[in-house]
């Protein structure tokens, strides 16, 4: 993983999150370069989150951008991972996820695709956590 997108990704997180590597292999495709996926977790809310988000260029004021939706749990972590869609599926019942999407931004271009999920799953999809959970798809200039 190149040194100058590691730092990036630490200066550019809001307050709070840790990395969480167990999640790519769950939530993301396996045919990507190493790196191209990152994830992390905190124990703080959606909206708590959202609310640390910087508000200059590097999220953009688009209609939609970082807006909460309530999505069914398959549809909030996708279709390209490993996870089991079954375990998932009962996980969360008729619970649904809240998750919001959107660009982060450098010098007006978009760098990396941000999704975040909460309540989101344990590595083994036994538990809901309460917190958020954050996939950083860093993307090519």
């Amino acid at each position: 993983m190149p040194l100058t997108w590691l730092l990036a990704a630490l200066f550019t997180l809001p307050g709070g999150f840790t990395e969480a590597p167990a999640y790519v292999r769950l939530f993301t495709p396996a045919a990507v370069p190493p790196g191209t996926y990152r994830t992390f977790t905190t124990p703080d809310d959606l909206a708590t989150v959202l609310g640390r988000l910087p508000r200059d260029a590097s999220r953009p004021a688009s209609g939609g951008t970082f807006e909460p939706q309530l999505e069914i749990a398959t549809d909030a972590f996708g279709q390209s991972g490993g996870y089991n869609r079954w375990k998932l599926a009962l996980l969360y019942g008729a619970r649904r996820a809240k998750v919001a999407r959107g660009p982060r931004l450098e010098h007006g271009r978009v760098v990396e695709a941000w999704t975040l999920v909460s309540p989101y799953p344990d590595p083994e999809l036994d538990k809901l956590n309460p917190g958020t959970l954050l996939i950083v798809l860093r993307l090519q200039p």
